[in-house]
């Protein structure tokens, strides 16, 4: 399970491991998909699509927790960040249960709204959530101490786990296939606990934050949960409301779409992960930061084009081999959604810059345009072609928007300096 941790790492920097670390990971996430996909039929893969998408809404929102440990992991005194890191995993804990008893709670409720032919996979879900809560506060703290190694495994972990248990209980078990796909969720979520030291939740610190310290601390926590509130508006709403919207089989259909489509994404957030601790301590010791912001745009840019110019050269070949010839009738979109995923990429590389910056304009921005394309999917979804044109749309506005802030930020900071 841990062979990546087998490398001998001297060879290459801690960065670039962590790099291969994720492709890999993101990979075996691919993987997992795309044999859910072909072993389950579009109609069934829609309910499993939903799980899958009510995955990356947690990690959304978990986000937050690892974000504000990764910068503060950085920022804080080692005697100040003991008691940091106490509060964050108890804060982490609390949210987790909470939001994990709503799921349960309104369980029926999910079915009805998503067309899901199970309430018991939202059940199963929902007991899971506080360890995923845990989790990321685990793995900020590796992020913001550039602990790569030891962050790596944890998604090592939790991939692997996933996909294995998940193929083994829809191969051995006569279980629905949804509340398999739930317990593989569930499951991988307590793999991806470790590496887990329990020192951390059970330490005690006489030193406290200082009030200073703890309002930077709620003020970060505040901008960035919003910020990663507008991302699950962004990344996810598309496929909730076409499960809402239309029938299970093209919901299916528009789910392999989006899986193919996001693979910039989930490469653009591996730089993300890089970005954050960087660009903190870059900040923290007075040195400029732009050269890495423009380093992981082009990086982003480039990628985008391949996969965007594969997706329009090469649709049906790419849709057969990777989820079966059923699935083929989304070709004409392929190459769109990969555009549109390729605009949110970039502007995210922005809106986190700022983000470790701690500059909340891009983070209203993306707001504003994620309830814009919310918006315009409730106005206009006669067909999936024109639910795929909304998020260009609301994308294509979104990098301009973010493209002007740049510039005339980086004015006015040119002018700061001359002065």
């Amino acid at each position: 399970m841990h062979l990546l941790s087998k490398i001998k790492t001297r060879r290459i920097s801690p960065e670039k491991f962590f790099m291969i670390s994720v492709l890999l990971v993101n990979g075996g996430n691919y993987v997992y998909n795309l044999i859910l996909g072909r072993i389950l039929g579009p109609a069934q893969f829609a309910d499993a699509a939903v799980l899958v998408t009510f995955l990356l809404v947690l990690s959304f929102l978990a986000m937050t927790f690892q974000l504000v440990t990764a910068k503060f992991s950085v920022l804080l005194e080692p005697a100040s960040f003991n008691s940091f890191i106490v509060r964050m995993y108890k804060s982490g804990a609390i949210t987790g249960i909470v939001f994990g008893v709503l799921v349960i709670l309104f369980s029926a409720q999910l079915q009805s709204l998503f067309n899901t032919i199970s309430s018991k996979m939202f059940v199963v879900f929902g007991l899971g959530v506080p360890f995923y809560f845990i989790m990321s506060v685990n793995r900020g703290m590796y992020q913001g101490k550039k602990e790569y190694k030891s962050l790596s495994i944890t998604y090592q972990t939790e991939m692997l786990s996933r996909l294995l248990i998940t193929l083994a209980i829809l191969y051995y078990l006569n279980i629905q296939s949804s509340i398999a796909v739930a317990i593989g969720i569930l499951i991988s979520f307590l793999f991806g606990l470790f590496p887990f030291e329990l020192k951390n939740i059970l330490r005690k610190s006489t030193i406290v934050l200082k009030k200073t310290e703890k309002i930077e601390v709620r003020n970060f926590f505040i901008l960035t949960a919003f910020y990663e509130f507008t991302q699950i508006i962004i990344n996810n709403s598309d496929i909730l409301m076409v499960k809402h919207y239309f029938n299970s089989f093209d919901a299916g259909l528009y789910a392999s779409l989006a899986l193919i489509g996001r693979v910039v994404y989930f490469i653009a957030w591996m730089f993300v992960m890089l970005l954050l601790p960087t660009v903190v301590s870059l900040k923290k010791e007075g040195k400029e930061t732009t050269s890495i912001l423009f380093k992981y745009i082009g990086y982003i840019t480039a990628i985008s084009v391949i996969i965007v110019m594969a997706c329009f050269v090469f649709p049906e070949t790419i849709i057969a081999l990777l989820f079966g010839g059923s699935y083929t009738s989304m070709a004409p979109l392929l190459y769109k959604y990969a555009i549109a995923t390729s605009l949110f990429a970039i502007s995210n590389i922005f809106a986190y810059y700022y983000l470790s910056l701690g500059k909340y304009v891009p983070v209203i921005l993306s707001g504003i345009l994620g309830m814009t394309q919310i918006i315009l999917i409730i106005i206009f979804h006669a067909n999936l072609e024109q639910v795929v044109h909304m998020q260009i749309i609301a994308m294509l506005v979104l990098l301009a928007v973010q493209l002007i802030y740049f510039f005339k930020n980086n004015m006015q900071e040119q002018k700061k300096y001359k002065k």
